[in-house]
């Protein structure tokens, strides 16, 4: 079945984005405002994790904001998805060094973040949420993957436009952020150098090329 969550044209999402000079490094993260509990509710079917909560909600309103409604229930299970810190070689010893992972267990769909990232800035962990929610079914391509690797360059790269700090908190998951996001540059905001990295990771070695809803190479 054709994927038919709602997602926008990166060609329209990329447009958004500006870039402003880089300020001078800093080594705290950024501040930490208070969630109400209206809010907190409305994630009480996610998580109870407030540093996931804050990050989820930083992408309100972003190039990625069909990810956080996806968190919140709008995607093809119809059910919110489920977001928790976790060693993941628990669930595979080969899983071990992974970011991130999205996980489909009986109907349901959840997001695992590495545990050694549990006191990442909100912002990069908002961004490697905007990823992995766009998962959500069993199939996989290299062009899903594309699409979700650019959509964590231009979340991050949004968010640190906003607030060029960020970029100089010295975390392991920023690296992260910071290496997509000067691929996504250097690639003048398209694509072009993330496929590349994409098509070369052994981790996605023998994806098919599409699946249903990345029909399309030009993501």
């Amino acid at each position: 079945m054709k994927k038919n969550f709602r997602i926008y044209s990166l060609t329209v999402l990329l447009g958004l984005l500006f870039c402003i000079p880089r300020a001078d490094a800093i080594m705290e993260p950024s501040s930490v405002e208070p969630l109400s509990d209206a809010v907190i509710k409305q994630y009480k079917h996610s998580t109870k994790d407030v540093r996931l909560i804050r990050a989820a909600e930083t992408l309100k309103g972003t190039v990625a904001d069909y990810s956080r409604r996806a968190i919140l229930g709008d995607n093809l299970s119809g059910r919110p998805i489920k977001l928790e810190f976790r060693d993941l070689s628990t669930l595979n010893p080969a899983y071990a060094e992974f970011d991130a992972l999205g996980w489909k267990q009986r109907g349901r769909l959840n997001i695992f973040i590495n545990i050694k990232h549990q006191n990442a800035p909100k912002e990069a962990l908002a961004a490697i949420l905007a990823h992995e929610a766009i998962h959500q079914d069993e199939l996989n391509s290299i062009n899903e993957e594309v699409y979700c690797w650019t959509l964590e360059a231009a979340t991050w790269t949004q968010l640190t436009d906003d607030n060029p700090e960020l970029e100089n908190i010295s975390h392991q998951l920023v690296d992260r952020e910071n290496g997509i996001k000067k691929m996504f540059i250097k690639g003048n905001y398209t694509n072009k150098y993330i496929r590349k990295s994409v098509l070369s990771n052994a981790g996605y070695q023998g994806l098919p090329s599409r699946s249903p809803g990345f029909e399309d190479d030009g993501l």
